[in-house]
């Protein structure tokens, strides 16, 4: 069960909205915005191509603003252009000048240009349209049965040929949905992506198509629906907002929502955010044990060393370091969510020489990864027993958006 957090305090005395989700009274997952930033993450926009570098599969697209992105050659067949028409052979390739349908899939990081894709996603509540693609997936979290019943709805319609060649991602939300449910939402999703190609035909190069949804909505559009208990938030605004897009898109959530009204102790207090972005920004995490991880960021990785700390137990040593291990992994796993680590994650858990310790510790490990919303994954155990892990990477972590903040602060 879970629960989520709007609020608006100073981070770095920068104004700033916050989103926090709390599961099992632990802060889970930070959302934070600069209030004066303006988000571009998820927004579409008819990029206009400046340079095209087939030496490095890449090219560099331009949007609002004079944003300059990097694009991914790779899918210049699936490209959606804007007022270019198409070769005998059906086939486009991509120039200089060139207008095309890009989204934002990646947030400007550690000095990289933002990441623009023609491969944008509708978000349903049950349904994700990807354009540019053709196929039907399910997620891994559904039931074999719930997978079944959900793939035998959609193929009753002939999808994904039926929407013409984009591809339908079945969300875990949509265990709880009927068949006339699936279908409104596939009329929406079709009927919205129909919106934003004739709107894009009428448009200035870099102009914005469709502004993606607050990362607050976009939250609770994301959470799993027979999880999320409770959403409250201390902002009148904000609360009306919420109330509006539940009142047209989760009607039956609308008794989830509450607006908190105690001056007396502000909601970030209530919930301890400042104390939790303090803790986030700290190197070293404390175990029960005694033991503590030591988390640092680099330019290419993340680096996470379990140590035994104060820890100590009359029994053997091996059974101690077991122990600490195994609580670092769950650990290790709720830091990855709390801080949005991502990239390339390497992990020096303590050595264990019985082989079945190394085989319980990664099963643990990958047990606590899979709850992690964001794909995650273990690579492999190295010869020299470094555990490696790749998160996907689509925003700044919460210490990179901190020191943004701080830096911002300084000038």
């Amino acid at each position: 069960m879970s629960k989520l957090v709007i609020t608006e305090f100073p981070v770095q005395d920068n104004g700033c909205t916050l989103c926090a989700r709390v599961e099992e009274e632990r802060v889970s997952e930070i959302f934070l915005s600069p209030s004066e930033r303006a988000e571009v993450f998820g927004n579409i926009y008819v990029g206009k191509v400046e340079k095209a570098l087939p030496y490095i599969h890449g090219a560099f697209v331009e949007i609002e603003g004079g944003q300059s992105c990097f694009y991914n050659l790779a899918e210049e067949e699936q490209a959606f252009y804007v007022g270019k028409k198409p070769s005998e052979d059906g086939r486009h390739q991509l120039k200089v000048g060139d207008r095309m349908l890009v989204q934002v899939s990646k947030e400007q990081m550690r000095g990289k240009r933002p990441t623009v894709t023609s491969q944008f996603v509708l978000t349903g509540r049950f349904l994700v349209f990807v354009a540019a693609n053709s196929y039907l997936r399910l997620s891994r979290k559904l039931s074999s049965s719930d997978r079944a019943r959900l793939k035998g709805i959609l193929e009753e319609v002939g999808e994904p040929e039926a929407v013409g060649g984009y591809g339908i991602i079945v969300r875990t939300n949509a265990c709880m949905a009927t068949a006339q449910e699936i279908f409104r939402e596939l009329g929406i999703l079709k009927k919205r992506l129909r919106k934003i190609l004739a709107r894009s035909h009428t448009l200035e190069p870099g102009s914005l198509v469709e502004k993606a949804q607050p990362f607050y909505l976009s939250a609770i559009h994301s959470a799993f629906t027979g999880e999320l208990t409770e959403i409250v938030t201390d902002v009148p605004e904000i609360y009306e907002e919420i109330k509006s897009y539940l009142r047209e898109y989760q009607p039956e959530n609308l008794n989830k929502l509450r607006l908190y009204k105690d001056a007396r102790l502000p909601l970030y207090r209530l919930y301890a955010l400042e104390h939790v972005l303090n803790g986030i920004q700290k190197k070293r995490v404390w175990l029960k044990s005694g033991g503590f991880l030591v988390i640092e960021q680099t330019e290419a990785f993340v680096s996470i060393d379990v140590n035994t700390g104060g820890y100590v137990s009359r029994k053997e040593a091996q059974e101690t370091y077991r122990k600490i291990n195994l609580e670092a992994a769950r650990e290790i796993a709720f830091q990855l969510r709390l801080r949005n680590l991502s990239g390339a994650i390497l992990v020096d858990f303590i050595n264990l020489r019985q082989e079945e310790d190394q085989k319980e510790l990664m099963y643990v490990f990958q047990e606590f990864l899979k709850k992690d919303p964001v794909k995650t994954e273990v690579v492999d155990m190295t010869a020299l027993k470094i555990v490696e892990v790749t998160r996907q990477k689509i925003r700044r972590s919460v210490p990179e958006e901190l020191q943004i903040l701080t830096e911002r602060k300084r000038t």
